[in-house]
Formats: structure tokens, sequence, C-alpha cells
């Protein structure tokens, strides 16, 4: 079983590999006079991937993440936009279910499935977008019900993400020069850092609170911003305000009278170890020196106080070690000089001040 999982992987390697060489060779190949025809069928393959009309998710497919979409949602994309097909030209009056296989024989798409088939405690049914999926190794032919098919073609990148790619080092160079900044823009970037800080966690403080405050007097759960916290969403997806409809059945009223009561013994908790005005003043004292000490670096303070804390060169050692090196009768008269030059100087200060 193993074995054959594994070859199975290396199948829709190969063929994720055939598919953007071909695509790749379709445009490096090119005579210098005649140019090659591309496949229309690649053609259709990238318009319909970059249509916003064709409902699709992002998943983890053996350990790689990939776009995929359903078989209902493909026929019902071709019917509601038949345009699509005017670029495969003399194919364009095939219907959805034959375009999907000459995709799938060409290896632009690959049929998938669901990796968890049973239901989870609570759950009356499955996963409609799961965040995990594996290859289907029973047919690679279309269907359109219950079946996902992802795309095995790397996508074009837009400009805003070729950009993005050029702004992050800069981005990280600025992190790694903070310290040399000048201290109005120190300050600009710790309290706006700071507020965006207090702003992530109030939301996901005041989410939970609603969610606990629903779920322990009403039995529901209700997730405001219920991807804010998903690995596998889009940007649009990850502010999405309005939460999921509640699919699983409703608690116990035991479990809800017993967490109201840890709820309250641990606001209690809290009310009672809560920190004096002594406490807060320390602790607010102690951060405030931290991050005075951050903003008020500079190189130049920096390189005087380094050259404030180096140790002044001690000539009475450096005399100690010539004297070691003349030999004992120096060191008596060097010990005897260093004494005489003491004492000179303690009875010429009184008379200099």
């Amino acid at each position: 079983m193993k074995k054959h999982a594994g070859a199975e992987k290396k199948r829709v390697k190969r063929s994720l590999g055939s598919a953007s060489s071909t695509t790749r060779d379709s445009g490096s190949d090119a005579p210098p006079r005649q140019g090659v025809k591309k496949d229309v069928f690649q053609l259709f393959a990238e318009k319909v991937r970059d249509n916003k009309g064709l409902e699709s998710r992002w998943a983890v497919m053996e350990e790689a993440r990939v776009e995929y979409f359903r078989g209902k949602d493909f026929v019902s994309f071709m019917k509601n936009h038949p345009e699509c097909k005017e670029i495969l030209e003399e194919d364009k009056d095939l219907d959805a279910e034959d375009i999907a296989n000459v995709l799938l024989g060409k290896n632009l798409l690959v049929r998938c499935d669901r990796v968890t088939k049973t239901l989870r405690p609570g759950k009356k049914k499955l996963s409609t977008w799961p965040a995990h999926l594996e290859i289907f190794r029973d047919d690679q032919g279309f269907s359109e019900t219950d079946a996902f098919f992802a795309w095995t073609f790397e996508k074009r990148h837009p400009l805003w993400q070729t950009l993005l790619s050029f702004f992050w080092p800069v981005l990280t160079l600025a992190i790694c020069l903070f310290p040399v900044y000048p201290h109005r823009c120190k300050l600009i970037v710790l309290y706006s850092c700071a507020g965006i800080l207090l702003m992530i966690l109030s939301l996901l403080f005041v989410r939970a609170v609603a969610f606990g405050a629903m779920w322990i007097l009403l039995g529901k759960r209700v997730w405001f911003f219920p991807n804010i916290l998903a690995e596998e969403a889009t940007l649009k997806e990850l502010f999405r305000f309005w939460p999921k409809k509640d699919e699983e059945e409703p608690p116990k009223w035991t479990s809800r009278l017993f967490y109201t009561v840890v709820a309250v013994v641990v606001v209690m908790l809290l009310r009672r170890h809560a920190p004096d005005e002594a406490a807060r003043a320390r602790y607010q004292r102690r951060m405030s020196n931290i991050i005075d000490d951050v903003l008020e670096w500079s190189p130049k303070l920096a390189l005087s106080g380094l050259m404030e804390n180096q140790p002044p060169v001690n000539i009475t050692e450096a005399a100690n070690n010539s004297s070691d090196a003349a030999g004992p009768g120096h060191t008596e008269e060097a010990e005897l000089d260093e004494t005489q030059a003491e004492e000179e100087a303690e009875d010429s200060g009184p008379t200099r001040i």
C-alpha cells in the first residue's frame, strides 16, 4: 500500500512538472519566424483559474498547497460563463464534463478527495471545503457529485506580488536599522506597532468574550471573524465578519452551568490578586526605563560611552613591569620614586586650591 501511494505521488509530481515544463517549452522553443501555437486548453485553464466566478479554495495535498474547486461549481460556472469557451475554437461546443476530462488528460487538473471521510463528534455533515486532500486513485474522470479538482500548473503571479517580493528585503533592512533612526521616527514606529498590537489583542479578547457569553446564555457557537486565525484563508476570507452557521449539536445545560461557575471563579481570583497601585507604578516605571533606553540610544552616545568606559592606562603597572624586567635594585628605586611623587602631589594639592 505504501509503495502504491509513493508511486502515485511520484506520478502526480511528474505530471505537475510536465505541465509546467510544457508551458515553459511552448514559449522558449519557438522558432524565430514561425510561432508555435500555445495549447488552447492551457489558455482556457489559465483563463478559468483567473476568473473570480469559479469558487475555489486552498488546501494541503501531498505536502503541497493546491488550489481546488468542486465539480458542481465547475458545471455551474460553464453554464453562467459560456464566453470562456470561445478560446477553445473548434472545441467550444464541448460540454463541461468533456472539457474537464480533456483537462484531466492533459494533466492540467487532478481529481482529489477529502482525507477525513468520517464525521467528527458533534458534526452533522462533512466539511464543504476540506483543508486536507489526497489524490483520488480509483478514477481520474470528471464527476459532479462530491468531487474535488486541483489545478496542477503554476499560476501567473500578479504585479503586486512581484512588487511585494522586492519590498520585503527593504522592509527587513529598515527593521534592522531601527536603532539608528531619529528620535521622532522611533516614536512613530513604536506607537504604530503598539497600536496595531493592542487592536489585534482587543479584537481577539472581544471575540472570545462574545463567544463565551452567547455559548453560556444561548447555547450558540458564534465566532465573529471566523477565519481570523485560519492558516489557509485568503485575504478576503480572513476579514469576513459574519460567523458561519452553527452545524454542531447544542451544548448540554450542565456544561454551560459548569463553565459559568468556572468563569465567575476566575474573575473573582483575578480581582482578589490584582496588583495594587504601588506595584503597577513600579512595573510602569520599569517598562518606561526599558523603552527610554531603546528610544534614546544613538550611535554617537554608544561610541562615546565605549570611549568613556575604556580602562585607563595604568602607568604604575607599566613601571612595575619594566622594573621587574630590569632587576630587583631598579624595583626598589621605582617604588621610592612613586612614593615621593605621591607625597609631592598631596602637598601641592591644597596650595593649588
